[in-house]
């Protein structure tokens, strides 16, 4: 999918928010990406799921596992694209785990699917707990990679769409400077 089209889906559908905000990886953009405004529409749901899962066609897949909240709807889309089972994993304690009864068998090969990957904090924790239940991970894929090329997961890494969006350490960050309001859009506590 060219990148234009991607940010005219993002631009209608208002994915790409302009401000000042706490990112779920604790630094701060002037640019925050709500990716769940796309899941309220099946079908760009379906379309950016199906984008994905073509970028990983002549892999074998088993499953396919995105962290809580943002990679849920993303990884049963593309699970259901690719003709496999999904699971989610979320955290307990500050730790990432499966629950709800889901399993990973050993030798199960597996997809790690997240929406936004910016510092890659969370698909690194579920990377780690699908190994840790002797799972092998094939991949991962995101909609945005906003890592700016910084992130190596040791397995093939695809997206939709690369943004090029600057983050800041609290401590060096101009709009805290100027005194902007922060704001904390994401789903995960800090």
């Amino acid at each position: 999918m060219e990148k234009e089209k991607v940010l005219e889906i993002f631009e209608k559908l208002e994915v790409i928010n302009k401000g000042h905000f706490l990112l779920s990886s604790g630094k701060h953009s002037d640019t925050y990406l709500q990716c769940a405004k796309i899941f309220q529409y099946p079908n760009y749901s379906e379309i950016f799921s199906r984008e994905l899962a073509e970028k990983f066609k002549g892999y074998r897949i088993d499953v396919v596992i995105g962290p809580a909240i943002g990679g849920i709807i993303l990884a049963y889309e593309v699970a259901r694209q690719i003709g496999v089972r999904t699971l989610f994993a979320e955290r307990e304690d500050n730790v990432m785990k499966l629950r709800r009864g889901f399993e990973i068998s050993k030798g199960e090969r597996v997809l790690v699917v997240e929406d936004v990957v910016t510092t890659g904090g969370s698909v690194k924790e579920v990377i780690e707990l699908v190994r840790s239940l002797g799972g092998e991970v094939v991949g991962v894929a995101s909609i945005v990679d906003r890592s700016d090329g910084k992130i190596d997961f040791g397995v093939p890494f695809e997206s939709i769409v690369k943004l090029q969006i600057k983050t800041y350490e609290k401590e060096e960050c101009p709009l805290c400077k100027e005194g902007i309001p922060l704001v904390k859009p994401g789903s995960r506590k800090l």
